[in-house]
């Protein structure tokens, strides 16, 4: 698992711009649900041949947040 730490508070403008950096530079890349927590944290869920990434904006921790079961890294050298 490989995890992207993008912001060190959760915000919905950056978690957005995240979210889009994310489907213009990954081909292939398939998006899902976005699920809404109770407490207002938001979770994008996508779809990638080596594996599921997920874009956080996770209000708990107070963070925006990549995790990707493959590395997407290569994308934005």
């Amino acid at each position: 698992m490989f995890e992207y730490n993008i912001c060190t508070k959760a915000d919905d403008e950056i978690f957005n711009r995240q979210c889009l950096a994310l489907e213009k530079h990954i081909p292939g890349l398939i998006k899902r649900d976005l699920l809404v927590d109770v407490d207002d944290s938001q979770t994008q869920h996508y779809e990638l041949e080596g594996g599921a990434v997920t874009v956080h904006n996770d209000r708990y921790v107070d963070a925006v947040y990549v995790k990707a079961e493959t590395d997407i890294e290569k994308y934005f050298t």
